[in-house]
């Protein structure tokens, strides 16, 4: 496909630049036929199902939305009211609702053009930048005079949230954009695989938009997955897939969804009241369950942990979707979209499940190199711990003979917090710091040997010279370096102290060094 090709800019309308690559017009011809849906996939299967996904190319229609996470700490109660003060930290943007399906298939690798309305105000702006800032997007976001973009404000403080705040007009968009976004969608429907309806009640998807935009999709061949809301499904008909969740399927059919079989008894309601060829209940703590005509498919929880369920639905949709656009047959589709559901909820925050998340939840690694992360699952590991109240410690350095002097290091770092990041120079940042003749273990094997310690919780490694990158990234409660360092000198302690964290010197162990040992072994 080309990327989403629009007709020329409607008054109003804000267009992204990058258009996704080409790709082939037809909806689903995968490269390599897809693992077989009669069977029960292997790891393999899924792996390969994976790797699929950024074939895909889906048109997402729907409400978007602005997160924002003000983040803070509260130590005192306010002398004008009986209520908390929070000491504001950091607060943090990102697009919510329909905006959320699309930063889902992005992270995925998918292309993906995107309608929606937004506001004339500084939240539709913001909003605007951040989807546009999207890999692979080609947004089309209409702006409403006089309407306030959907924001919602979540102020959390040690770890719990104390108030949410949302700031929205949830009235149908004027006619006139309604019609806009109708033809634009049906102009750009053909150049990809999926349409995607994300339906929030804000407006977007009022009135006769969806049985309009489902016809477009119908008409040019694509299929199309319903994320919905309200009790009126049949607003949808003509879809391929719905994906209600418990009580979106209770509120629907007016049926008890208490158990595995009342769930099925109520979505074979749906399919037979609105034609729908499939449903796929989600099921939140209880996994998922999928009917596709006659067959029924349950899916059990896939989360190890959960931490937060916010934009859970989203990521399900997203990969679904996704899966579908790439051929995928749709129950192995769920199943992947289940296993992404059960990464997300086990994040902190509105969050999405990467290539690199599902490839690494279908082979994980054993033993201590869990603690081997990536720099952007490292940080969401420790914004996990410190949402538990979790006292953060960060170190760094080469580490590439560990000897006792390290260990004595560690040790003193781990003591010093609750949960210790190690972060461990490449293999390129060795170099250039040490030496072409170094390092004398690869980053790999540094990184393992640091991972085996009982006193490391996380290793991460940073390619840069030095670690103030990561360290804004991680915002560690306390750093900690060597005795031979003063606190002024430590990189990154002005940072930390900055945002309230402190600077720790390591007492060393002295007749402890790399550099010596190797030159004792090359004598």
């Amino acid at each position: 496909m080309q990327g989403p090709v629009p007709p020329s800019a409607p008054p109003g309308a804000v267009s992204g630049a990058s258009p996704a690559p080409p790709q082939d017009d037809s909806a689903a011809s995968p490269a390599e036929t897809p693992p077989d849906a009669g069977t029960t996939p292997d790891a393999a299967d899924l792996t390969e199902a994976v790797r699929q996904l950024k074939r895909a190319s889906v048109l997402v229609v729907g409400d978007a939305m602005l997160d924002r996470y003000v983040y803070g700490r509260v130590s005192r109660i306010s002398p004008e009211a009986p209520v908390p003060v929070l000491g504001v930290e950091r607060e943090v943007a990102m697009p919510g609702g329909a905006g959320n399906v699309v930063r889902n298939l992005t992270a995925l690798g998918a292309a993906v053009a995107f309608l929606s309305v937004v506001g004339d105000d500084q939240a539709g702006s913001d909003l605007t930048g951040l989807i546009g800032g999207q890999p692979r997007v080609e947004p089309w976001l209409l702006v409403q005079g006089g309407r306030a973009t959907t924001t919602k404000t979540r102020f959390i403080a040690n770890g719990q949230q104390m108030l949410r705040a949302d700031h929205e007009i949830a009235r149908p968009i004027h006619q006139r954009l309604a019609d806009r976004l109708v033809r634009i969608a049906t102009d750009t429907v053909a150049a990809t695989s999926v349409m995607v309806l994300s339906d929030y009640r804000k407006g977007v998807l009022a009135g006769d938009v969806p049985e309009r935009l489902i016809a477009a999709a119908r008409a040019a061949g694509r299929r199309i997955v319903v994320d919905p809301k309200g009790e009126d499904f049949s607003r949808y008909a003509g879809a391929d897939v719905i994906t209600p969740n418990r009580a979106e399927l209770a509120l629907a059919t007016g049926l008890p969804v208490d158990t595995e079989e009342e769930i099925v008894a109520a979505a074979r309601a749906l399919q037979q009241r609105h034609g729908f060829p499939a449903v796929l209940v989600t099921r939140s703590e209880d996994g998922m369950t999928l009917l596709e005509g006659d067959a029924v498919h349950h899916l059990p929880a896939e989360a190890p942990e959960v931490h937060d369920v916010s934009g859970a639905g989203d990521t399900v949709v997203a990969v679904l979707a996704a899966g579908y656009a790439a051929g995928l047959p749709l129950p192995l589709a769920a199943r992947i979209a289940n296993i992404a559901g059960g990464l997300v909820v086990g994040k902190v925050g509105t969050a999405v499940a990467r290539e690199a998340d599902l490839l690494e939840a279908l082979t994980p690694e054993r033993g201590a190199l869990r603690k081997v992360l990536r720099r952007a699952a490292a940080a969401e590991q420790v914004e996990r711990w410190r949402q538990r109240g979790w006292r953060v410690g960060f170190t760094n350095g080469c580490f590439d003979l560990l000897h006792p002097g390290h260990v004595h290091l560690l040790e003193q770092a781990r003591s010093w917090c609750d949960r210790l990041v190690v972060g461990l120079n490449a293999d390129s940042s060795v170099k250039r710091l040490k030496g072409p003749a170094r390092p004398i273990q690869p980053e790999a094997a540094r990184a393992a040997v640091l991972a085996s310690l009982a006193t490391v919780d996380l290793v991460t490694i940073f390619e840069e010279d030095t670690p103030v990158e990561l360290i804004q990234l991680l915002r560690p409660d306390v750093l900690v370096k060597g005795a031979d360092y003063t606190v002024e000198q430590v990189v990154g302690g002005e940072l930390v102290q900055e945002w309230g964290g402190v600077v720790k010197l390591a007492a060393l162990l002295p007749g402890n060094s790399t550099t010596a040992t190797v030159a004792r072994m090359r004598g």
